[in-house]
């Protein structure tokens, strides 16, 4: 299934392993590492980062959604919907 996770940019859920909150240094860490590699995946469009998708082929995805919204969005299937597309944005 594919879920909305801002901007218009879509994943896969069965790929993901983990959304996690980018604010601690492990994670940061795991960030930089992704992109030093080539394997992040910024779909922030240019706003902050407000979750990192842990994928499950070591790639990371940063979005400017919360993880608690993509969770949510994962957990209730909702996908690709005008919603989703409406609430982009609206988190600060």
């Amino acid at each position: 299934m594919l879920i909305h996770i801002g901007f218009g940019n879509i994943v896969n859920t069965t790929k993901i392993i983990a959304i996690v909150s980018p604010e601690s240094a492990p994670v940061k860490r795991l960030v930089q590492s992704a992109k030093e590699k080539g394997m992040a995946i910024d779909a922030t469009q240019g706003r902050k980062t407000k979750s990192v998708l842990v994928m499950e082929n070591s790639q990371v995805v940063l979005s400017a959604l919360l993880p608690e919204t993509i969770a949510g969005r994962v957990q209730t299937g909702q996908g690709d919907t005008e919603q989703a597309a409406e609430n982009d944005g609206n988190e600060d």
